[in-house]
């Protein structure tokens, strides 16, 4: 294949290689060949964590997907090291919420069902055990509890109603349940997903379901044995219901499982995608990092530090930005700049600027010297469309940051004077957030600022300044004073 043609060919296999990032679109068919099991993240199945905390777009959602509903645990365990798990051939893996599907309640319908009712923990940990009841339904041998089985997912008062109705036979029935999972010696988790989707614009009904959710499996951890728990949560729901959890949450945190990524795993995770993109892409990698052959599950890379990678960053995108080393290093450049402001990278970021890197590139009808892929430029502009993609993604779960970046027009320059971000923010702060109902958690402008701080949306920097990161930077319509024009 001739040069432009082999790097058009690779650069299209490039721009493919993940579901613009996200687990939720992957093609299960795909899935086993890109999921990467850390040995830290796997921590999350231990029987004893309950937990499992991270930030938006760690992979909580990939997890709870290759082992909840791939079962891809017992394909990659062997790969794993210094992990306690269940004995994989005797343990069952159910969905105690997700919002796919109709097994559960929708947004609207969970709204519908608590109009006009109180917000309680107590509330809510009926309606949890309800549907821990219906998601056991297969494993329960009750004939007394056929009414909790027939209302349809959605009709949240109808399986409330009926669970009230059933209570003693229904809490029975789940010891002894656990007590013949013990005798049988099988294991039965109950995986949450996906909660901070119940009340995308409440805070508050959020956390006050997550308490509910945690007081269940608190008061019960210790009671069942072999019925487990695994809430995924993402990190400022986690730390806000911390806060208010009181003894339930106390109990669970300090065996909860921290969902990060160092760099070495980031460059792993990206090597096994690009690795099992296509043979052309495969032999590429394989120039300059060993792959091994997992069968049904893909190559994994050889990757042992972050540095290993370097040859084949270089490789695809040159060592420097530009002419000359003051315009950075490739290898460094490309994690630094989908950090957040916390300073974490995270998995979607860093596929989706190969991708759009890659689609920049084919499009600029440009070749660079084989065998590099990328012209400096591509990844820069491929930055920008990662930025407003991330933004685009975020509404789901903050609506009401595309009303900040409507307020922050007048301000669009970075870095501010905290004082003066402050007040920009705290004018007006009461007038409606956009369309709907959607509102940002805080009471005031600096209060907000504190927020997107700690979300990783804003960045403090160590002279008092309130700065975004690139990750942010472009989806907010915002520029860096001084920054390099885009070309």
């Amino acid at each position: 294949m001739a040069g432009h043609e082999n790097q058009s060919r690779l650069l299209e296999l490039m721009s493919n290689m993940g579901s613009a990032g996200r687990a939720e679109g992957e093609d299960p068919a795909r899935f086993p060949r890109t999921f990467l099991p850390v040995p830290e993240h796997l921590r999350a199945f231990d029987p004893d964590v309950v937990l499992v905390v991270g930030p938006r777009g760690a992979g909580k959602t990939e997890l709870f997907r290759a082992v909840v509903e791939q079962g891809l645990l017992p394909k990659v365990s062997a790969r794993i090291q210094g992990v306690r798990l269940p004995p994989l051939d005797q343990s069952a893996w159910l969905s105690g919420y997700s919002s796919r599907g109709t097994s559960f309640p929708s947004e609207p319908q969970f709204r519908a069902f608590l109009e006009g009712k109180a917000a309680t923990d107590e509330l809510f940990l009926d309606l949890w055990l309800a549907y821990l009841l219906r998601v056991l339904e297969g494993e329960i041998q009750n004939a007394a509890l056929a009414p909790l089985f027939a209302p349809q997912g959605g009709d949240i008062g109808a399986v409330v109603g009926a669970y009230h109705q059933v209570v003693t036979q229904a809490l029975l029935a789940l010891d002894a349940l656990d007590e013949r999972l013990e005798r049988e010696g099988r294991y039965v988790v109950i995986a949450y997903d996906e909660l901070d989707t119940l009340a995308r614009n409440d805070a508050a009904l959020t956390q006050a379901a997550v308490r509910g959710l945690v007081a269940l499996w608190s008061s019960h951890s210790r009671r069942w044995k072999r019925l487990r728990a695994k809430i995924f949560l993402r990190s400022d729901l986690y730390e806000r219901a911390a806060t208010a959890g009181g003894a339930d949450f106390a109990k669970l945190m300090a065996n909860r499982a921290e969902i990060s990524w160092s760099d070495r795993n980031l460059f792993a995770m990206l090597v096994r995608r690009l690795g099992n993109s296509g043979d052309e892409l495969r032999e590429y990698c394989r120039s300059k990092i060993d792959l091994e052959d997992g069968g049904e599950v893909g190559w994994f890379p050889a990757i042992r530090e972050a540095e290993d990678a370097r040859p084949l960053i270089e490789r695809i995108a040159g060592v420097y930005m530009g002419a000359g080393v003051k315009k950075g290093l490739a290898f460094r450049w490309v994690l630094d700049h989908v950090r957040d402001g916390r300073g974490q990278a995270l998995p979607r970021p860093l596929v989706r600027l190969f991708e759009a890197a890659a689609d920049v590139q084919r499009q600029s009808g440009a070749w660079p010297r084989w065998p590099r892929l990328f012209e400096p430029r591509a990844l820069r502009r491929a930055l920008d469309k990662v930025s407003e993609e991330h933004v685009g993604s975020a509404l789901n779960e903050w609506p009401w940051l595309e009303d900040l970046e409507r307020r922050l027009k007048p301000l669009r320059e970075v870095p501010w004077e905290r004082r003066e971000i402050d007040r920009h923010l705290d004018r007006a702060f009461g007038d409606a957030w956009g369309k709907g109902e959607a509102r940002p958690p805080a009471a005031n402008g600096r209060e907000l600022v504190e927020y997107l701080v700690e979300v990783g949306v804003f960045r403090a920097r160590a002279d008092g300044r309130i700065d975004a990161p690139d990750l942010f930077l472009a989806g907010l319509g915002l520029k860096r004073k001084g920054g390099v024009r885009r070309r």
